[in-house]
């Protein structure tokens, strides 16, 4: 168990690809911080799932958006634990619209929770991982901040602002034993694809060489190399998990 003994907070962590992060974190023996805002009894549902594999686990709410709330939830995370030695920045939303019908509340909206919510849970988490000497971010990104995508010019220009971030921060504190990466998913099975038109699918599934969709498993194994992996000489680096997708 590559993780034994390791302590790891992942956003979103109720559903989808924040689901299979803290679970398969937890198979390689994190104990997790299960963190969601809205999806109670999901969240809850997932941290008894770790629990009964023999890791420790509770579910805790806090809007990313927020950072006094954010702070929070560290301190007890640290008060219970001790430490914090992997963050998974995993949150976000979509409001997905033509930028001539788009209003400003859904361009602000998924800014905040999808760039300035990283922003949050990083600052909270950094001085403790300078403190300690070591420490693993995982940023989850999207090819969507790589190639754009109709009518979400919201969320890629966040995803775009992830990665950005990630390479930024990875040269700050690189010499502190702290490695800081991104994870880009292509079209994954989540809620949000299944929000897309039949038609639409079709045309993306064209497009990924490997003929079908990803599961958020398939992420989540990546994020779990990312922190389990003993090498600290990649950072900086933005992984797509894409099937291939151009």
């Amino acid at each position: 168990m590559k993780l034994a003994g390791k302590v790891a907070i992942v956003t979103g962590a109720s559903r989808g690809i924040g689901r299979a992060i803290a679970r398969s974190l937890a198979r390689e023996g994190a104990d997790v911080a299960v963190n969601f805002v809205e999806h109670k009894n999901s969240a809850e549902d997932v941290a008894r799932c770790i629990r009964e594999s023999g890791r420790r686990a509770f579910a805790i709410r806090a809007d990313v958006r927020d950072y006094k709330q954010v702070k929070e939830m560290i301190e007890r995370v640290t008060s219970e634990w001790g430490t914090i030695d992997i963050l998974v920045n995993n949150a976000g939303i979509v409001r997905d619209r033509t930028i001539s019908k788009m209003t400003h509340d859904e361009w602000y909206d998924v800014l905040a929770v999808d760039l300035t919510g990283i922003f949050n849970c990083t600052r909270a988490v950094i001085g403790k991982m300078i403190e300690q000497g070591s420490g693993r971010i995982v940023n989850i990104a999207s090819i969507v901040g790589m190639y754009g995508n109709f009518g979400q010019v919201n969320y890629a220009a966040a995803k775009a602002g992830v990665m950005g971030f990630t390479k930024a921060l990875a040269r700050e504190v690189a010499s502190k034993g702290i490695t800081v990466n991104a994870v880009a998913p292509g079209f994954i099975e989540t809620g949000m694809l299944e929000g897309i038109p039949e038609e639409y699918k079709k045309k993306i599934l064209a497009r990924i060489p490997m003929g079908k969709f990803g599961k958020p498993e398939d992420v989540a194994e990546v994020v779990t190399f990312l922190v389990s992996s003993k090498s600290t000489y990649a950072t900086g680096q933005v992984f797509c998990v894409d099937g291939g997708f151009y």
